[in-house]
């Protein structure tokens, strides 16, 4: 696992290890900065679900202005900490441990990009959805990598299903702000 390109290109990143974790690829994570490479910069993001905090620290990178990791993982928040000290990004970081929901009940950010990548199988993609929605700037992005046939729900606050990206067992799916007229109906 390493950075693909910015300022930390090519910087190797740690992981945990165990069966339970399952780190985005570096397949995945290229494709999914491609489709936001233009929204990336200066941009306030939140990765939720941290582990080793991968995706919030390519976004550094690549010239985010701030990433929050939020995990409940004492150990993956360790991880997250050691990566942003070897890639010399720790200055645009703020690292939170605690679980998703103490998190986004109490946070007062408003974010433009979000990760949400959480254990599979749990449904906890369906509660984070909307809470997450909540947190967003009306032009932000939510990208939730989940298992290919999960079902996610169409809308999420005033954010709707945008696109789905398949990568073989994987899917990435982007929400973003709903048409105003389907605003409406809600």
């Amino acid at each position: 696992m390493r950075v693909i390109t910015g300022a930390a290109r090519g910087r190797k990143l740690k992981t945990l290890e165990g069966s339970d974790v399952r780190p985005t690829t570096d397949r995945v994570k290229e494709a999914v900065f491609s489709v936001i490479q233009f929204e990336v910069q200066g941009a306030k993001v939140l990765d939720l679900f941290a582990g080793s905090g991968q995706m919030g620290i390519e976004a550094l990178s690549r010239g985010a202005g701030l990433a929050v990791f939020v995990d409940q993982s004492k150990r993956s928040l360790e991880v997250v900490r050691d990566n942003l000290k070897s890639t010399g990004l720790a200055s645009g970081s703020r690292v939170v441990a605690m679980d998703y929901e103490s998190f986004l009940s109490g946070c007062k950010d408003r974010f433009d990009i979000a990760f949400l990548d959480p254990p599979y199988h749990d449904g906890i993609l369906q509660t984070a959805l909307p809470l997450v929605a909540a947190h967003m700037e009306p032009e932000g992005v939510i990208l939730c990598e989940h298992q290919k046939g999960e079902e996610l729900p169409e809308r999420a606050v005033d954010f709707a299903l945008h696109r789905q990206y398949n990568y073989g067992k994987i899917t990435v799916s982007a929400y973003r702000a709903a048409p105003a007229e389907r605003r409406e109906e809600v």
